[in-house]
């Protein structure tokens, strides 16, 4: 089969395509046919050696895929060959092959298509953990979401809608802000000419927001985190900017406001029935069209290096997906 391997870590143009050996489902485990892979910031992560989760070499990036299940191993009664799936792994998935545990897999609404479907349990399993289990968004409360036009973005103002939020939804320009708008944000900052603390200010009247969602670091976090209504929960989410940012403890304090991180893939293994629960009640809200990833462009597995610069360039509105059939 190929797979798109890292082989010494570096940047996405060090990515190569070769030939390597099939996988063999193991106990507990199913071989799936790759049809489509997601890319993620954390990809881009990985493949430098930055990420949290470290590989050995050679190793093939890659956390979500959507497929066929091919073979099953000893000891999985829920899942059959043919089965249509999305698996979540930390990385192996930028392959024509992925073995994972059955556990890590969902079964895929006849609804989806492989390429949505390659793009939906990171994005939206990590932003509806964040605003369903951390955040406890409630009807009628106001969400705040920076980097709104990524992959999670997207997802954060989708499910804010869907949970009965006011959404205002922050990012660099113009353009990805129209994305922003087109997905049900009922209000736009580009904060990169704006004052995200006026802007703010205006459109709550002074009162603030009772939840943030921060993908992004960097130097808006603090600006973000003192635009906090009293009670309010900032959603520590990832550093897409590339700084880790150091906030006053004082305005948690003052605010009465909560910091709350959000480790998907760690929940993921530690409440996985919760986990299971999240992606049945993501895929009927799927079913319902009330959300939907916007697939931004479509690869072959050859160009994945071009596909993991789009991502660390911030052109991407959306999601990329590589397609092993592209």
């Amino acid at each position: 089969m190929r797979a798109v391997l890292c082989k010494e870590l570096g940047m996405p143009d060090s990515l190569v395509v070769e030939e390597v050996p099939d996988l063999i489902a193991g106990a507990g485990q199913v071989l799936i046919s790759v049809e489509a892979c997601g890319v993620n910031f954390p990809d881009t992560l990985i493949i430098q050696g930055k990420y949290q989760f470290k590989p050995e070499l050679p190793f093939s990036p890659g956390g979500e895929i959507s497929g066929v299940i091919k073979q099953v191993g000893p000891d999985v009664d829920n899942l059959k060959i043919g089965d249509r799936v999305i698996a979540f792994s930390t990385w192996g998935g930028l392959a024509e092959e992925l073995v994972v545990d059955h556990t890590r897999t969902v079964t895929i609404s006849d609804k989806m298509d492989y390429e949505k479907a390659s793009a939906f349990v990171l994005t939206y399993g990590t932003s509806y953990h964040a605003l369903k289990d951390r955040a406890h968004l409630r009807k009628g409360e106001t969400l705040l979401v920076l980097g709104a036009s990524g992959g999670v973005g997207i997802a954060a103002i989708q499910l804010g809608k869907a949970m009965g939020a006011t959404v205002i939804a922050a990012a660099s320009n113009a353009e990805k802000l129209s994305m922003c708008k087109e997905n049900g944000a009922d209000h736009l900052i580009n904060y990169a000419v704006d004052d995200l603390r006026q802007c703010v200010k205006a459109i709550t009247q002074g009162r603030g927001v009772d939840v943030i969602y921060d993908p992004v670091g960097g130097s808006f976090s603090e600006k973000a985190l003192r635009d906090m209504s009293w009670g309010g929960r900032f959603l520590v989410v990832g550093f897409a900017a590339g700084e880790i940012p150091k906030v006053p403890l004082n305005i948690p304090l003052l605010k009465g406001c909560s910091v709350v991180g959000v480790f998907w893939g760690e929940f993921t293994k530690r409440q996985a029935e919760l986990n299971k629960q999240n992606n049945q009640e993501l895929m009927d809200l799927f079913d319902q069209g009330k959300i939907s990833p916007h697939i931004h462009k479509v690869y072959p597995l050859e160009k994945a290096g071009e596909a993991l610069n789009e991502l660390l360039q911030k052109r991407v509105i959306g999601k990329v997906v590589l397609s092993t059939s592209a």
